[in-house]
């Protein structure tokens, strides 16, 4: 190795794992300079965490989202380079360091945050109409495959963490605690806006089904398990309906 990748390979070390440089490698003033570089790098690292995750930090408080984040830092140093995709493995890091949270809810809080963020860097794609749907032969119907949009996302939550952000986003800074709540919810992008829905039991399992590309048959099957065979075709409409107007669903493969 040269003298300059070892200087590099240090210097990163440093860096990244906040330790000081070698005395013999700076001298006095470069090892002040690069004190600044550091502190200035990480901090960089931070505020882009509290951009990705807005209602995070606002959660958990200055002190204890900024421990999260140092040890986030250290463990994930960034590697893309788009700040925006900083923290994509927060969620992860999250789950398996709970000591760094006050709260087992800030974890669902985190997992929804990052699935809007994703929802609205999205791919575009044409919505499905009621018109095209509409166009569809019957006999055609039970082979049918629904195509979600590209932002579609359904999280598998233990907390009820929906209010919580949705009451931080109106200006509210003062909540009760979130409550144990299993639930499923729907994160996907309308036009330029990122939405979220809590989904009823019946709901999630037929956007799972969607999620599976089932047939329309399939879904309906599974419906009938449910709601009973005379029910299940109209519910599996009224669902698709109901998605439809929510323009997650594109057109049919």
């Amino acid at each position: 190795m040269t003298q300059l990748q070892s200087l590099q390979s240090q210097f990163q070390q440093a860096l990244l794992q906040e330790q000081p440089m070698d005395t013999g490698l700076l001298n006095e003033q470069g090892a002040a300079h690069f004190g600044v570089y550091r502190t200035a790098y990480r901090a960089r690292l931070r505020a882009a965490l509290r951009d990705n995750f807005d209602v995070l930090p606002r959660v958990m408080g200055d002190d204890a989202f900024d421990a999260l984040a140092n040890a986030y830092i250290s463990t994930h140093p960034s590697r893309h380079y788009s700040l925006r995709w900083y923290g994509h493995l927060l969620c992860g890091f999250m789950a398996c360091n709970e000591a760094l949270m006050d709260h087992p809810a800030m974890l669902d809080l985190a997992r929804m945050e990052w699935a809007l963020r994703h929802a609205f860097d999205a791919a575009p794609a044409t919505p499905l109409t009621s018109a095209e749907l509409a166009d569809v032969p019957a006999k055609d119907w039970a082979n049918l495959r629904f195509l979600l949009h590209p932002s579609v996302q359904l999280l598998d939550l233990q907390w009820a963490v929906g209010p919580i952000w949705h009451a931080l986003k109106s200006g509210q800074n003062h909540m009760a605690p979130p409550e144990a709540l299993n639930h499923h919810m729907l994160v996907w992008r309308q036009g330029m806006n990122t939405q979220w829905k809590s989904l009823a039991p019946i709901e999630a399992g037929f956007v799972q089904g969607l999620l599976k590309k089932h047939t329309f048959g399939q879904l309906c099957a599974a419906l009938a398990e449910g709601v009973g065979e005379d029910r299940a075709a109209a519910t599996a409409v009224n669902l698709l309906g109901e998605l439809l107007s929510s323009g997650t669903l594109c057109s049919p493969a």
